[in-house]
């Protein structure tokens, strides 16, 4: 428990039947508590060598600061040959004067003036170490008394300590009765039946308040618990440079400590006064586990991961976007990150894109230079340049990826990031379905397919356009865009490096929902793709359809897994961006590669094969395709041989049949 600034690390007893292990384990017990060294002893003579001898053993000499009772005192009997282990103990005495009167009195006492002591004999036999013939208890000596000894003069005398508290006694009953009999007896000398009846109780009352001047010339009163004013000499047991090892007396309490600090002695000549603490104070970030019944007794417990000392006893978790701060006061704001240009994630992609974007342009620029020559207007010139955008704007994509985000940029990345994709693979779509569509239509009839005038061509891209900007518009609408950021992402175990990522507010659900209509338009594509890639091949560009479209495909099945197993890793936000942003410029690339490069080429470095071969109406191919179906019934046999019709080449080049024949001699692979 704590008084007055003192509290009890731990409260050991020594047991009756003593060995020398109990004050070994005694000494251990006491060591648990490293920091508390000040041991105050109330304990016999015999128990107090008991424990310094211990000390010693343990090779703790110096490491205690005894305080020992008055029991202890000033005596020499607990400390000798004990004397370096003692050194620095502080002891009291009850502080005492020698009354004369009483060693005159008492020196002059013999066996025929002290009759009336029955323990006088017994004393005088001990005292002169002589045997005295009427039933002696000595059996030591055979020395007889002869009754002329004299106390002091054939002894050593010293008078006991105690004696002036005994006369005080004496006298403070002698005032209590003598007060008592005055109150209660006011009219008799003597006791009166008033004072018979009044008993102990009462008597307690008159004893605790007396005052009167005491034997040594003190006044003796007593306080309200009944006790005298304690009055005591203190004493620490030093060792000097020139004298042996003795009490030196270091200060007195009189109602208050007189304590001279100057002429105590520490051990192992500490120059400070040595401190004794059960605990010390925790550091800064630690917290004290209190120890059960030991108010000064803890532990320290350091405050880990997000927690921040919030007082003495307890750590806190800091809020979900904060962290603790070096030494765990308080906390501080979690700093955050966003995508960087200058980051590798960053310098990659972009330098696709950029790639990417001047191809692009390069060849809008040549098709557009090149409009009416035949290669360009054969590609089909409205949906190429719809393509073409829808290609732009999948490089495009990667700078919104990348850009800081705020409500603009992340509008705009709803809007753009299927956008693109959508654009190219609904031309795509259109173009691989007209194909489709004219060579069904001539299988069965002479007459040409509905909706593949190129006006109708841009009809039908737009409306699929349309429904993905609807999409978006519906997003806009329910949720709002704005930027979030994201503390769980890189909420790392050390708090050092958590970050919190700066981000649009798109989930990886809606980017996939976002990039899904897109996804579907170029499954639906390929499956085109694969259906027309028996068209002959000099009409339209079925077979880079096909490669462009299984290569995308490739590409995007490859991406959504990629994009999902990095969702739990601490680099997700670069990965998914980077992936993203990659597989988009992937895409592009290749139906551009694919679609484009070859005509730029011709275009450019084959102008001679960019010229008109002949007028071919729009009829004839069809008629070609109804044709080559009915009259190689061989087909069938030879499912991937070549179907050839055999009538006579000198027929009239320019008659509708002619023109049939030479499209229908063309292979058609099934």
């Amino acid at each position: 428990g704590g008084l007055g600034g003192i509290c009890i690390a731990q409260s050991l007893k020594i047991p009756h039947n003593h060995k020398q292990e109990h004050f070994d384990k005694i000494i251990r017990l006491l060591l648990d508590t490293r920091y508390a060294r000040a041991v105050i002893l109330f304990a016999s003579d015999e128990d107090i060598r008991g424990i310094l001898n211990a000390s010693k053993r343990a090779d703790q000499v110096g490491h205690f600061l005894w305080i020992g009772s008055d029991s202890w005192g000033a005596k020499n009997s607990p400390v000798f040959q004990l004397e370096d282990a003692a050194v620095g103990a502080v002891t009291i005495l009850p502080k005492r004067a020698t009354i004369r009167g009483f060693n005159t009195y008492f020196t002059s006492r013999t066996l025929e003036n002290n009759r009336r002591n029955v323990w006088f004999a017994e004393y005088w036999e001990e005292n002169f170490n002589c045997k005295l013939m009427s039933s002696s208890k000595k059996d030591d000596t055979s020395r007889k008394c002869t009754g002329q000894e004299r106390i002091g003069t054939d002894s050593k005398y010293e008078q006991e300590g105690k004696v002036q508290f005994v006369i005080d006694a004496v006298y403070a009953m002698a005032h209590a009765l003598h007060n008592m009999q005055r109150d209660l007896c006011p009219d008799t000398s003597g006791i009166c039946p008033d004072m018979d009846l009044a008993g102990g109780k009462k008597l307690l009352k008159y004893i605790r308040s007396v005052t009167f001047n005491g034997s040594a010339g003190t006044s003796v009163t007593f306080n309200r618990n009944g006790d005298a004013p304690g009055r005591y000499e203190l004493f620490q047991y030093q060792r000097n440079n020139h004298s042996s090892p003795g009490y030196k007396n270091i200060g007195q309490w009189m109602e208050t400590l007189q304590l001279n600090i100057e002429e105590m002695q520490w051990p192992n000549g500490e120059p400070e006064v040595p401190s004794s603490v059960c605990s010390l104070p925790c550091r800064t970030g630690e917290r004290k586990k209190m120890v059960k019944g030991m108010p000064c007794c803890w532990h320290c417990e350091p405050c880990d991961g997000y927690q921040f000392q919030f007082d003495e006893t307890s750590c806190k978790l800091c809020s979900y976007n904060m962290r603790p701060n070096a030494n765990r006061t308080s906390c501080q704001p979690i700093p955050i990150v966003k995508l960087e240009w200058h980051s590798p994630w960053a310098i990659i992609p972009v330098f696709l894109a950029m790639i990417g974007i001047v191809a692009t342009i390069f060849v809008m620029a040549t098709f557009i230079r090149y409009n009416d020559t035949p290669i360009v207007r054969a590609s089909g010139r409205e949906l190429s340049y719809v393509l073409l955008t829808g290609i732009f704007l999948c490089y495009i994509i990667t700078f919104l990826m990348i850009a800081k985000p705020d409500v603009g940029v992340c509008s705009f990345r709803r809007i753009f990031l299927g956008l693109g994709m959508c654009i190219s693979y609904a031309a795509l779509l259109t173009k691989t379905n007209r194909i489709y569509r004219i060579f069904e239509q001539g299988k069965k009839s002479v007459s040409a397919p509905r909706l593949i005038s190129p006006t109708s061509q841009l009809a039908i891209t737009s409306s699929l356009i349309a429904l993905q900007l609807l999409g978006v518009f519906i997003w806009f609408g329910v949720d709002p865009p704005n930027t979030v950021v994201d503390y769980d992402e890189q909420k790392t175990f050390n708090p050092d490096q958590a970050r919190g990522v700066l981000k649009c507010d798109i989930t990886d659900l809606q980017i996939i929902c976002s990039l899904g209509y897109s996804i579907l338009l170029m499954v639906t594509c390929t499956v085109y793709a694969i259906k027309t890639r028996g068209v002959p091949e000099n009409f339209n560009e079925a077979k880079p359809i096909g490669f462009t479209m299984y290569t995308t495909c490739i590409v995007w099945l490859a991406f959504i897994p990629i994009f999902f197993a990095t969702a739990q890793s601490a680099e997700k936000l670069y990965i998914q961006t980077t992936t993203l942003c990659v597989s988009m410029s992937l895409s592009a690339s290749v139906a551009l590669g694919m679609l484009y490069m070859p005509k730029v080429y011709v275009i450019i470095f084959h102008p001679e094969l960019n010229v008109q071969k002949r007028k071919r109406s729009f009829k004839a191919v069809v008629t070609a395709a109804s044709l080559t179906t009915r009259l190689s019934h061989k087909t069938s046999d030879r499912p991937n041989g070549e179907a050839k019709t055999e009538l006579c080449e000198n027929a009239d080049p320019n008659s509708k049949f002619q023109q049939s024949y030479r499209l229908s001699t063309e292979r058609l692979h099934r």
